[in-house]
C-alpha cells in the first residue's frame, strides 16, 4: 500500500482510497491490496481534491470514498470529491460504515457509483469493480441505446399501477402481461407503452421478460435533476421492438433511495413520451407510495381469497384514509378468483368485500403451472400460453382500458 499521496514514478496508481484516516477500514485496506497489489494509494479528503488536479490523476480508474458516521458533519466535502471524480470520469465507490440513510442518498444522488458497506462482504469490492469496468464499456460501446425520445413527443399518457398487497399474489405477472397487451393490441397502429419496475429491491421484471439489468437505471434514479430524454431513453431497454422496459436496478438498493421528486420526474418523462405507463410497485408503502397514487389514473391493488389479503387490504384502507388520501383511486383485483361454477369461492368473495368495505371490481382466474413456465422462460403469456385463462382476461382487460383511452381522448 502507497502512504500518502501517491508515488507513480513506481507504479502506475489506478485506484486510492479517500478518508478521514484509512487505518480505520482496515479491511478495506486488505482488499485493496488483494485486488491492486501496489497499484493503489490512499489520500485525505483535502488531499484528493489537490490530487485531482495534478497529471499523476490522468491514471486513476475509481476511487473507494470511506466515510463512517463522524463524516456526516462534512458531507459538502464528500459531495465535492464525487462531483469532482465524476468530471474526471473517475469511478467512485462509496464504502460507508454506521451513516444514516438520508446521508447515502445525498452522496448516491451527487454521482456516487457503487455502495458497500464496511465492513465489506466478501469478494464485494471486486464485484464492485468489475460492476465499474463493465458499465464503462457498455457505455463505450452503447452511448446511445435505448428507443429515440424527443421532447416534442409529448403525450401526457395514461398512468396504470399495479400493487401487490401481498407477496406472492401475481402483481408483477399482471403488470408485465398487461403491459404487452396493451403494447400489441392494434397490429397495425398498437400504442407505445413502457413499464417501469418501481420494486428497487425484488423486482423482477427483467426476469418475467428475460432482460438485462443496466446499471444506467441506478444512475438515473440517483440523479433524477439531470434527467432528460437522452437519460431516461439510456436506462430503458426493449423487449421484442414493442414495449420499453425501466428494469429495477441491477443490485439491492434502499427503498429511501428516491425522493418524491424523484419519481414524479420519472413518470413525468415517461407520460410524456408513452401512450400507457404501467408501474409495478413494491408491496411495502414507502414515502413516494403517495406520489405514485396521486399521479395513477387507475390503481390495482391486488389480492388473493385468504386471510393475509384480507387483512393487508384493511391496513390499506386505514393507513390512506387515516392520512386523508384518494383511497377511492384503489381499484382491486382477486388474483386466482374462484370459478363461475364455484358458488361457495363466490359467495366467499362477496363477504370479503362486505367485511372490509370494499368493491372487488376485477377478478382474475387461476392461470395454472402455465404461468410460473412462462415467467421462468422471459415471456409473456400472449407468447407462451396464449389460450390462457388468465392471459384472456388480461387482454380482455387491455382492450376496456384502451377503449375508455379512446373515447376519452375523442370527448376531449
Amino acid at each position: 500500500m502507497s502512504s500518502g499521496m501517491p508515488q507513480p514514478e513506481t507504479n502506475p496508481i489506478v485506484a486510492c482510497t479517500v478518508s478521514r484516516d484509512v487505518q480505520n477500514f482496515d479491511l478495506l485496506i486488505d482488499d485493496m491490496e488483494s485486488v491492486l497489489g501496489e497499484s493503489w494509494g490512499d489520500l485525505g479528503f483535502s488531499e484528493a481534491l489537490a490530487f485531482f488536479n495534478q497529471p499523476e490523476a490522468e491514471s486513476l480508474e475509481f476511487i473507494a470514498l470511506a466515510i463512517d458516521g463522524e463524516d456526516e458533519n462534512d458531507l459538502a466535502q464528500m459531495t465535492e470529491i464525487i462531483t469532482q471524480a465524476k468530471a474526471r470520469n473517475i469511478g467512485v465507490i462509496l464504502i460507508a460504515e454506521d451513516v444514516t440513510p438520508a446521508a447515502l442518498h445525498q452522496l448516491l444522488r451527487k454521482g456516487a457509483d457503487e455502495f458497500v458497506p464496511y465492513p465489506l462482504p466478501e469478494q464485494e469490492l471486486q464485484s464492485a469493480i468489475d460492476r465499474l469496468k463493465a458499465a464503462a464499456e457498455t457505455r463505450a460501446a452503447a452511448p446511445s441505446a435505448g428507443p429515440s425520445l424527443r421532447s416534442k413527443d409529448s403525450k401526457e399518457g395514461a398512468l396504470l399501477v399495479v400493487h401487490g398487497l401481498a407477496g406472492g399474489c401475481g402483481a408483477t405477472t399482471l403488470a408485465v402481461n398487461l403491459a404487452w397487451e396493451l403494447a400489441t393490441i392494434d397490429k397495425t397502429n398498437s400504442p407505445s407503452v413502457c413499464l417501469l419496475d418501481l420494486d428497487l429491491q425484488y423486482g423482477s421484471v427483467s426476469t418475467y421478460l428475460d432482460l438485462p439489468r443496466r446499471e444506467a437505471v441506478f444512475e438515473m434514479l440517483s440523479d433524477s435533476d439531470n434527467l432528460d430524454d437522452e437519460v431516461f431513453s439510456q436506462a430503458l431497454v426493449s423487449y421484442e421492438d414493442r414495449l420499453q422496459v425501466l428494469t429495477a436496478p441491477a443490485d439491492i438498493v434502499p427503498l429511501d433511495l428516491l425522493a418524491p421528486e424523484d419519481i414524479q420526474r420519472v413518470i413525468d418523462m415517461a407520460r410524456t413520451h408513452f401512450d400507457y405507463v404501467v408501474i409495478d410497485m413494491p408491496s411495502t408503502l414507502v414515502h413516494w407510495s403517495e406520489t405514485v397514487l396521486q399521479a395513477a389514473h387507475v390503481y390495482f391493488a391486488l389480492i388473493e381469497l385468504d386471510m393475509r389479503s384480507a387483512q393487508n387490504a384493511l391496513r390499506m384502507k386505514r393507513a390512506l384514509q387515516s392520512e386523508d388520501l384518494p383511497f377511492n383511486k384503489l381499484r382491486f383485483a382477486m388474483n386466482r378468483a374462484p370459478r363461475f361454477t364455484d358458488l361457495s369461492g363466490k359467495s366467499r368473495v362477496k363477504r370479503m368485500a362486505e367485511s372490509l368495505g370494499i368493491s372487488i371490481d376485477l377478478q382474475l382466474p387461476d392461470g395454472g403451472k402455465q404461468i410460473t413456465q412462462g415467467a421462468d422462460h422471459g415471456q409473456p403469456l400472449a407468447v407462451s400460453a396464449a389460450k390462457n385463462p388468465l392471459r384472456k382476461e388480461i387482454a380482455k382487460l387491455a382492450q376496456s382500458l384502451h377503449e375508455l383511452g379512446r373515447s376519452d381522448a375523442e370527448a376531449a
